[in-house]
């Protein structure tokens, strides 16, 4: 029996695809706009009410991970940090009506340019690989060979995935390195591919510092602050990950810790490379055709 065929004009993927167009803009604007003294609030903030003015909705809060952070570094509320002479990434998302696009970039101003190369021809490599019937793993591979060819290691647990309907992480995993079982890409999958590239041993582990929640599940919740932040999660965030900061309570720190508690929501604590080396960065969405793969987060 043939499998029914997709339909890559249908509304769904032409909201990924404006998603992803918004995405790109931002993206490249925010690297462009960011500098050595910028504090990780304003160009946080910036980036999502770029989005906001351009006709999307920020999927997860703007992601701003440096040096031997990998990813979910995030400001906090009030957050007076500002970006030194380190190796910067910058991971954002959008969503129309719940279609999500993801894209990063890493910004270096700590005098490191190969290691960004790195993650970039590996995510060039892997693009180049894509189409209906190749493994997942073949795509890590190609992340891997390049990655390995700049004398760099691919950090290893950490990996692209699909992207789902208010959903920001859904099968399949792409992996950053060759494995013998994979997943079989189709035409009409949507997946962000991600390469990290380092000069540690190319694993991360959780830190201590956590700016970015999601919903786990939902309950009755006595609290009333606790409540409040309980009831704009789940009207205007849904399942995707949001920030501390966005949360309209006096007390959100206190509000989260609540909800933690009862297991309603799930936070997601920075991710360090574990011999405390740099890492960088690169990704793009894109969706699965007949013939490649359409880059939804290219730049225009």
């Amino acid at each position: 029996m043939s499998e029914p065929e997709v339909d890559l004009d249908a509304e769904k993927y032409e909201k990924h695809r404006e998603a992803g167009r918004i995405l790109a803009q931002v993206r490249d604007e925010a690297a462009e706009r960011l500098e050595v003294g910028m504090g990780y609030l304003e160009i946080s903030e910036w980036a999502e009410d770029r989005i906001r003015e351009l006709g999307g909705t920020p999927a997860f809060p703007v992601n701003v991970s440096v040096d031997e952070e990998a990813a979910h570094g995030a400001a906090g509320p009030g957050d007076e940090r500002t970006v030194g002479e380190e190796m910067v990434k910058l991971d954002i998302g959008v969503h129309i009506d719940g279609w999500l696009a993801d894209t990063a970039v890493t910004v270096d101003f700590s005098g490191n340019p190969e290691l960004v190369e790195a993650a970039e021809e590996a995510l060039d490599a892997a693009l180049e690989t894509v189409e209906p019937g190749v493994e997942t793993g073949t795509i890590g591979a190609a992340i891997e060979e390049v990655i390995d060819g700049y004398g760099y290691n691919p950090v290893v647990n950490l990996t692209g995935h699909g992207l789902g309907h208010w959903e920001q992480h859904v099968s399949p995993n792409i992996p950053n390195r060759a494995v013998k079982q994979g997943t079989t890409l189709e035409v009409g999958d949507v997946v962000a591919i991600e390469p990290f590239a380092t000069d540690g041993s190319g694993k991360v582990s959780e830190g201590q510092q956590e700016e970015i929640y999601s919903l786990e599940r939902e309950a009755s919740v006595r609290d009333r602050n606790a409540r409040k932040a309980l009831e704009q999660i789940t009207e205007e965030f849904q399942t995707l990950p949001f920030a501390t900061r966005w949360l309209d309570v006096s007390r959100p720190n206190m509000a989260l810790r609540r909800l933690k508690s009862q297991n309603i929501v799930h936070g997601y604590p920075v991710l360090k490379e574990d011999d405390g080396k740099l890492v960088s960065q690169k990704e793009h969405t894109i969706i699965v055709t007949e013939d490649g793969c359409e880059v939804t987060t290219a730049s225009q």
